[in-house]
Formats: C-alpha cells, sequence, structure tokens
C-alpha cells in the first residue's frame, strides 16, 4: 500500500519492529564471519567493517530514531539503517525455533545467496542473518560505542518520541515562533527522532490539528494550545499501538520473522483519501494535499 508514485521508508514502530525481531538470534551471539558481497549499499561500505564485526560478541541492540545500533563486546557498534527495502532473515542452523510469542526463524533456508542478499552474518551456533535490499538505499558503518552519538549519523538526532524527554513543555520550547505547518514540524528529526509521514498524520488527526496550521500559532504568548498535550500523547500511543502491531506494511517493509505489519488495518486518515472520517459524528471526508513533496492526509472539519 502506497500512495500514487510516493516510496515510504520505515519509520519508527517498523524498525522497532525488526530490532526486536533480531534480539533473540544476535544477543550474546559470536560473529563468525562477515560476508559483504559487495562494495556498497546506499554508501561504500566503511573500511575494515567486517574486520571490526569479526569475531565480536553482540551484547545489546538498541534503536535510535530509525537506525538500528548493535553494540559489540570489542566496545564498537554498528549502525544500520533499512532505507526503502532493506530486511533481514533469520536463518537457524537447526530449523528450531524460539519459544511462543517470540518471532519465528526460517528454518534451513537456500543454500545460495540470492541477487539481493548483500550482507550475510554468520554467527558462532551456525545461524545466518541475512541482509537484503533490492534498491540499495539502506547503509551500514560503525563507531565506537563510547562516543557513537557524537557519529555524524546520530548527533544532530532529537529526543526520542517514546522517551522522557518527549514531553509538553519540549514540543513548545522547538515549535515556538516556527512558520512551518505543523506537520513539517513534526517531522523535523532535530525536534523528534524516528516521526515519519504516516504516524504523525494519525497523530494530528487524533489530537485535532490542521496538519497545515503554522506551527508557531500553536503558542501565543506564554500559553500553549491545550491540543498540543493531547498531540504529545497520542504521538507515544500510535507508535506503541504501531509497534505492537508489528508496524505497518508499506512496499516491500516486514519484519525480521518475515511477517508483515498490521497497524495499517488501524489507519484512520493515512491512504484514505475520499472515505468519510471515523470520528463520530463528523460528516466529512478525508482529503489529501501534498507537503513538502509528501501526500498529507486529513479531516477538514476535525482538525483546524
Amino acid at each position: 500500500m502506497m500512495c500514487g508514485n510516493e516510496v515510504n521508508v520505515p519509520e519508527l514502530p517498523e524498525v522497532e519492529t525488526v530490532k526486536r525481531g533480531l534480539e533473540p538470534a544476535l544477543l550474546g551471539r559470536r560473529f563468525s564471519r562477515v560476508e559483504l558481497r559487495r562494495p556498497d549499499l546506499r554508501f561504500p561500505f566503511p573500511s575494515g567493517l567486517a574486520e571490526v564485526m569479526q569475531d565480536a560478541v553482540i551484547e545489546a541492540l538498541e534503536r535510535r530514531a530509525k537506525y538500528i545500533l548493535v553494540h559489540c563486546s570489542n566496545a564498537k557498534t554498528l549502525i544500520l539503517h533499512l532505507g526503502m527495502t532493506g530486511r533481514f532473515t533469520i536463518i537457524k542452523a537447526n530449523g528450531a525455533s524460539f519459544e511462543p510469542g517470540a518471532f519465528y526463524h526460517t528454518a534451513g533456508g537456500s543454500a545460495e545467496p540470492g541477487p539481493h542478499d548483500h550482507v550475510i552474518w554468520h554467527l558462532d551456533d551456525g545461524a545466518r542473518i541475512v541482509y537484503n535490499d533490492a534498491r540499495r538505499f539502506g547503509f551500514m558503518d560503525w563507531a565506537d560505542t563510547q562516543t557513537r552519538d557524537d557519529h555524524k549519523l546520530l548527533r544532530d538526532i532529537g529526543v526520542e518520541p517514546l522517551g522522557n524527554s518527549f514531553h509538553l513543555d519540549h514540543l513548545i520550547e522547538n515549535l515556538r515562533g516556527k512558520k512551518t505547518p505543523m506537520k513539517a514540524a513534526l517531522l523535523n528529526q532535530h525536534v523528534v527522532a524516528g516521526l515519519g509521514n504516516i504516524y504523525v498524520s494519525e497523530a494530528l488527526h487524533r489530537a485535532g490539528i490542521s496538519p497545515k496550521k503554522q506551527a508557531g500559532h500553536m503558542i501565543k504568548a506564554r500559553r500553549a494550545d491545550p491540543r498540543l498535550e493531547h498531540l504529545v500523547r497520542h504521538i507515544k500511543d500510535i507508535l506503541n499501538e504501531a509497534i505492537l502491531a508489528g508496524g505497518s506494511t508499506l512496499q516491500d517493509f516486514q519484519g525480521a520473522d518475515g511477517k508483515k505489519g498490521a497497524y495499517q488495518q488501524r489507519f484512520l486518515v493515512y491512504d484514505r483519501e475520499g472515505d468519510p472520517c471515523a470520528t463520530p459524528g463528523c460528516t466529512s471526508v478525508i482529503k489529501r494535499i501534498v507537503q513538502s513533496g509528501r501526500s498529507t492526509f486529513y479531516c477538514p472539519s476535525c482538525q483546524k
């Protein structure tokens, strides 16, 4: 599902879903061999990437915005971005799967890599983690774990929307005086990390805020529009709901278990142009406009 010719990059819930799917297979395991089957993805692999990962033990996985961080025992952190079509497949050597409720893992798998299987991590238990990326818009880099937040990919990223640092005062501080539309302000990764087109559209609808409203107009003198407090809550709620649903199935996204997300079935506005608004008592239909080259969906009656 997508809008016209637009391409949707996996957003925070999709990346979190992949991270959680990888954790059971990776934590505590050692890279016995790292196979880079081409010199680049979106960008060239950094020099020595395979050597840095070789024989390192995976100690933790973290999501930062739309990046997956793999923290290793050699004080190095692998930084991963899925791009538009990047995905991981976990292939267990003995065909076993984890306990019920965890992610299912492919049994066996093809012995020969496919044409788009660009990176293969061979683990010490015989499992393989295969990174497939048809369009090669994903990328990988590494950083020293202790100073990873200073890495060029991470240093200017804003607060995590699911963390304690994302609250009403933070939003007020970053919206005050801004002439950009509300949707653009929320998509600014320097303000909030990981928010994307889909979930911002949904959160603005729940909060009753027009995506076209000038951000600075939400704060007048010392008073903030009360809907901003609701917006913070809705952003957190929607992201958590989407994570529990495994994300949204958009184009080629799938989790590390090969399953597709189900949150798109709960969209109230996104990709619903012409449908009746789901708000009780509202008689309007969902409209679509284009902002900064991206589709925006909203209800002109409920969102002011």
